[in-house]
């Protein structure tokens, strides 16, 4: 079935590898990829997995988000999300100007507790609630940190930061996010939080993974966990630790290193036996639940899909209530991948009708889930108006 225009992730390769004068079997011979393959996807016969993207890119020498389109500007227009992002901008580049004056600024427990709030509306999928708040919290903790500074502000500042780097990725700024992972590191240090400086390695080590720089992110992996072993076996610091593994897990997998992933699955789930349910600490989620998401994710990454759809089945069945929403409809995107590379196209449909349902802004921005109802719009010979109304939604 053809695709509703040329405006997807294959006719952008195809258009990039014009610009730099290959032809197709040339631009094959330089991937880990089929000839095959790669004209599928340029034709839009196959859907443009990430790390196929990610290869691409770097053959290329050029960003993701030229290939995968993103960020989507006209949806973002439309959704009056695209007008949240300049003010965050602003207060990203404003942080060493000193105390405001034109600032007036709550109490500082009230700016705390707000920054946290500010993550947990992250995690709750509400992308709109918090990059409106974002820029004034911003502007507060700055004015504060700088007048009256210590610990807790600075490490507030921080995590606001580190909002402004989850929001800018699942809006597909990705530039906006490198610059607010700066500024985190900035605030982690002079809050003093080797905790809070892991978690930006590990931030870092995902954004060189996204662009198929895999032996970086590992690198960075390291450094987080070199850093986080400063501050013995804490709670806080064993659950950054196990989330690292996770991370590490999931760039092993990319690079096609199965015994590397086991092993790094294995101390993620030794350290969550040891903690249980850590999910509140520093937001990350971390716990046997993510153990075995990442596990899922990590199949999917090595292609392994049935090995995945039966993970993806058995955690279907036991998801606790209490699994932050945006890692449940990362799930769902994950799951729905799987159920269409393993023929189950009406599973698939669902998957994402559900993740759009628990997490609507995620899911239309999420470029996994476009690259999976592109793939779904090719294989059905007759598309069900659920396919074409989710497809009309999501900007294909």
């Amino acid at each position: 079935m053809p695709t509703p225009d040329e405006n997807h992730t294959g006719a952008r390769i195809r258009e990039q590898r014009r610009l730099a004068r290959l032809t197709q079997r040339q631009f094959a011979a330089r991937l880990p990829y089929s000839y095959s393959y790669l004209t599928q996807v340029e034709c839009g016969a196959r859907p443009a997995t990430a790390d196929f993207v990610a290869a691409c890119a770097k053959t290329l020498n050029i960003d993701v988000t030229v290939l995968t389109g993103q960020p989507y500007v006209t949806q973002l227009q439309r959704d009056r999300l695209a007008e949240l992002v300049r003010p965050i901008r602003e207060a990203l580049d404003l942080y060493d100007l000193g105390p405001n004056p034109d600032v007036t600024a709550r109490p500082a427990g009230q700016l705390v507790a707000g920054a946290d709030q500010l993550c947990a509306q992250v995690r709750a999928a509400h992308l709109r609630t918090a990059a409106r708040a974002l820029p004034g919290i911003i502007a507060e903790l700055t004015h504060t940190a700088w007048s009256t500074p210590s610990t807790a502000l600075w490490q507030a500042l921080a995590s606001c930061y580190r909002t402004a780097h989850d929001i800018s990725v699942k809006l597909g700024y990705y530039d906006l996010s490198a610059v607010a992972l700066d500024r985190m590191d900035w605030a982690a240090q002079r809050a003093s939080d080797p905790c809070l400086a892991a978690v930006r390695q590990y931030m870092r080590a995902l954004v060189y993974f996204r662009e198929g720089e895999y032996r970086i992110g590992q690198r960075l992996i390291a450094s987080g966990q070199s850093v986080v072993g400063q501050d013995g076996t804490t709670r806080e610091a064993l659950a950054v630790t196990g989330q690292l593994h996770l991370g590490a897990s999931v760039i092993s997998a990319r690079a096609e290193d199965a015994a590397a992933v086991q092993v790094h699955i294995g101390e993620a789930r030794r350290i969550a036996g040891k903690l249980g349910d850590a999910g509140e600490i520093h937001w990350l989620s971390f716990g046997p639940t993510n153990v075995d998401l990442h596990e899922m994710s990590a199949a999917v990454e090595m292609h392994a899909y049935d090995d995945a759809l039966t993970k993806a089945h058995k955690i279907g069945k036991k998801l606790p209530p209490q699994l932050a929403t945006s890692r449940r409809a990362h799930f769902l995107i994950d799951q729905a991948r799987t159920q269409m590379e393993t023929g189950h196209a009406d599973g698939a449909l669902m998957s994402l009708l559900e993740a759009r349902r628990v997490a609507p802004e995620q899911t239309r921005y999420h470029p996994a889930a476009r690259e999976t109802i592109t793939g779904l719009v090719h294989l059905s010979r007759r598309t069900p108006d659920s396919l074409n109304h989710m497809a009309a939604w999501i900007g294909l």
